[in-house]
């Protein structure tokens, strides 16, 4: 492999800046792997493809506002952006600008009862700090942080993101990005896919900075994911083990839902409920173990989640779908249009 395998041109105007006023009204490219065929839909026609017996596999993250703006003792700004909690209190974080946060270094941050400490050195430029507060420390990080637009969105967050950039079951906090795929259901999409005979079930992966972390490498295969927290229940996996035996179709919602079942299922396919951290790097080629379809965003050039498409649907038609996708106009990336992959 090659990195340009995966390069393609996208015009700057098909980068969606703002989510349309309805989730469930993006368009959906579907993309009939067996048959070699697309057609072009809307999203909340997305059951007409799937059958009573199906299990949709949602991702419950919810993304924390995880970029704040606080203060050195020198009076400079600096930009806080939390990664991942290690132990209580205590986050990895990275820092702009980071030359100016040393070891010992302390932050504060208006109007709220807040300070963090620089305790550590972490890999890849990150920092460990130390928080001290009073009072709750959700609360305090819901009343000052920003929700964590992706780099490609090229404006400040407002008022609407904090709803709109959150799927509408997200329940554990953790991730700081969406898992873009679920955000175009609504309750009503989802009632009417459990009413078709749908079973839905969930797990979590907290989505991390990693999916926004270039390829720098010209052998792809050389690249190191970062580690992403996930966890499935007991429920959700007997849930699709048990469908799966009966000859229902293992449906992901996301690339994070993919790569969460890719980790935890043995070589037969059979989902072990566990909780821990994956690293798991999904590139051409590949054997699934469990996952049938897949509902995903479009993604960035050379980026490691269009190479999980690539290896599902297959490298000469995920260029055909792309290319097919900027012909006819689609939306691009989070807040864009969306595939189905069966």
């Amino acid at each position: 492999m090659h990195i340009s395998d995966f390069d393609y041109h996208l015009p700057e105007d098909r980068i969606a800046q703002e989510p349309l006023p309805e989730r469930d009204a993006c368009r959906l490219l579907v993309c009939d792997r067996a048959r070699q065929r697309f057609e072009d839909r809307i999203f909340r026609d997305v059951g007409d493809y799937l059958h009573p017996g199906d299990v949709l596999v949602l991702n419950e993250t919810r993304v924390i506002p995880a970029r704040l703006f606080g203060r050195l003792a020198t009076g400079r700004e600096i930009e806080v952006f939390l990664v991942h909690e290690v132990e209580p209190d205590q986050w990895h974080v990275l820092l702009k600008p980071a030359l100016k946060a040393k070891i010992g270094k302390t932050i504060t941050f208006d109007k709220v009862p807040l300070t963090a400490t620089v305790t550590d050195y972490a890999g890849r430029g990150q920092r460990i700090l130390k928080f001290e507060y009073e009072g709750d420390f959700k609360t305090l990080i819901e009343s000052i942080g920003n929700v964590p637009l992706p780099p490609y969105i090229h404006r400040p967050p407002v008022a609407q993101d904090r709803e709109q950039y959150q799927t509408v079951y997200a329940r554990q906090d953790g991730a700081v990005a969406a898992p873009t795929a679920g955000l175009h259901f609504t309750p009503h999409l989802l009632d009417r896919l459990k009413q078709k005979g749908v079973i839905i079930t969930s797990l979590v992966l907290h989505v991390g900075i990693g999916t926004f972390r270039p390829v720098t490498v010209t052998d792809p295969r050389e690249h190191q994911m970062d580690k992403e927290w996930y966890s499935i229940g007991t429920d959700a996996a007997e849930t699709i083990n048990t469908a799966r035996a009966n000859g229902g179709r293992i449906i992901a919602v996301g690339t994070t839902v993919v790569r969460t079942l890719e980790s935890v299922a043995d070589a037969g396919g059979v989902v072990q409920a566990q909780t821990g951290w994956t690293d798991i790097f999904i590139y051409p080629p590949y054997r699934f173990k469990c996952v049938d379809g897949l509902i995903t965003n479009f993604h960035l050039p050379k980026s490691t989640l269009l190479m999980l498409v690539s290896a599902f649907a297959g490298h000469e038609f995920t260029v055909k779908a792309y290319h097919h996708a900027v012909n006819q106009q689609y939306r691009f990336y989070s807040y864009g249009d969306a595939m189905l992959i069966f």
